[in-house]
């Protein structure tokens, strides 16, 4: 509140300084202003003509948020006006606990993209991927929808059927039917994998630390002489900055977490870590995955940065930036959330678009290993058009052979990126892992070459 505070009273300053003396820039600095009144003329001009002309009566409250929310998704996929109806949902999902499917969604071109299914949630149970498209809810369509319009009909009563249609790549659409529950997320669970503990993270609320902590005290007091700890965060899309730098902390003794930089190179904030490591040390590995994303890598790269721990699994999602939720009017007129920073990594690294690469790159079944080697499949912050753009030269992994994925052999019923996890525990680190042999998935390049050779072989006859 101060920040915004401060910025209010610089204005004022400015403006009664003009009134007392209005130089040539000061005047030269008016003209752009004086156009973006002449634009608001016409936002009004808009509005009217659609009041008086449109075939149907209209609303103005729903125009003018609409517009309001076009303004701030035209700036990048995640800033957005939230209404006063959606600003209490946010808060509800926030504080970790609401009515709905349990989805994490976005939208792109007009339509409702899934970026993760929570763990545990009805969406989760009736099987809805990563990188699905929703395209009508109880057989409404919700293409065209801003995220907020298609989240508020997903939403509802508890105990209610909910009929979502999904698009999915290379299947028909079908569709899914789904029971509301009343939503109350645990975002931090733990259990014993033979030797080693795995605290899995499902996103950050308000309530991660407090749960991860807990979780991770109870396997501690089951086994004392736990070798090891996995940390698993696939397909957790982030939530809240200040519980990723908190579940961070609990795993470094000192030194910077994540730093974030906004419009001015110097307004730098960097967060720290304080002394006591939760774990007393032990060896972490951390899984992610491309749905790994936001808050989610920060807690990865930090730790992967700082030497705490290695990451196995694939490339995440690559979402770089921070949005400040600004009330407007307490509330009343419902929220702005922008984006106001980029975050960094200890070492400088943006990840924005790019994502983190693991230390062992594991694809989690041979289709999936396909699916990289043909780039199917790879949702992920690039897939935007209106993405903030990467670090100048950076750009993500393009198409490639994985590194590992499941042998024939492996029991297919078992996580095969966890038993890899589970692998650099033992031998100490990802260096000291004997690793498998590469799989058979061929590049698409490779197979759109053999596709041009043989068409221009010359034919027989």
């Amino acid at each position: 509140m101060k920040k915004y505070l401060l910025i209010g009273v610089s204005a004022f300053v400015l403006g009664a300084g003009s009134m007392a003396y209005v130089s040539q820039h000061a005047m030269a600095a008016a003209q752009p202003r004086a156009k973006t009144y002449r634009m608001l003329g016409l936002f009004g001009d808009v509005l009217d003509t659609v009041e008086h002309q449109y075939v149907t009566e209209v609303d103005d409250t729903k125009l003018i948020h609409a517009a309001l929310d076009g303004m701030l998704t035209s700036l990048d996929p995640h800033s957005g006006y939230l209404d006063p109806e959606n600003f209490d949902d946010m808060r509800d999902q926030t504080r970790g606990e609401y009515g709905g499917l349990g989805l994490e969604v976005t939208t792109e071109d007009g339509v409702v993209k899934v970026i993760s299914p929570m763990d545990d949630t009805p969406a989760a149970k009736a099987g809805v991927k990563a990188g699905d498209y929703i395209t009508a809810v109880n057989g409404d369509s919700v293409l065209g929808l801003s995220v907020n319009e298609a989240v508020k009909q997903m939403r509802g009563k508890p105990g209610e059927t909910v009929t979502l249609t999904i698009a999915r790549d290379k299947s028909d659409p079908f569709d899914v039917k789904i029971v509301r529950e009343v939503i109350k997320t645990k975002t931090a669970t733990a259990h014993m994998e033979g030797e080693y503990g795995v605290l899995r993270i499902s996103g950050f609320n308000e309530k991660t630390t407090d749960e991860a902590e807990a979780a991770f005290a109870k396997i501690k007091a089951q086994d004392p002489k736990m070798k090891g700890l996995i940390l698993d965060l696939r397909n957790n899309p982030g939530g809240l900055l200040d519980q990723a730098v908190s579940i961070s902390d609990l795993f470094l003794e000192n030194g910077e977490i994540v730093s974030q930089r906004g419009r001015d190179p110097r307004d730098v904030e960097r967060y720290n870590a304080r002394p006591g490591d939760m774990t007393g040390g032990l060896p972490i590995v951390v899984l992610i995955n491309s749905g790994t994303a936001s808050a989610a890598e920060i807690v990865a790269g930090a730790l992967q940065d700082r030497k705490r721990a290695e990451l196995v699994g694939l490339t995440s999602f690559g979402k770089g930036s921070v949005q400040t939720v600004i009330p407007l009017r307490g509330g009343m007129d419902g929220a702005l959330k922008l984006t106001t920073a980029r975050y960094y990594t200890p070492s400088g690294r943006s990840i924005q678009k790019t994502g983190i690469q693991p230390d062992l790159e594991v694809a989690e079944t041979r289709d999936e290993a396909q699916a990289i080697a043909n780039r199917a499949y790879q949702f992920s912050e690039a897939s935007f058009k209106n993405a903030l753009n990467a670090d100048e030269g950076k750009a993500r992994v393009g198409a490639h052979e994985p590194a590992e994925a499941p042998p024939e052999s492996f029991d297919i019923k078992k996580d095969f990126q966890m038993t890899r996890a589970e692998d650099v525990l033992k031998n100490g680190s990802v260096a000291l892992t004997p690793k498998l042999p590469k799989p058979t998935a061929r590049l698409a390049e490779v197979i759109a070459k053999a596709k041009v050779a043989e068409a221009a072989k010359p034919v027989s006859k």
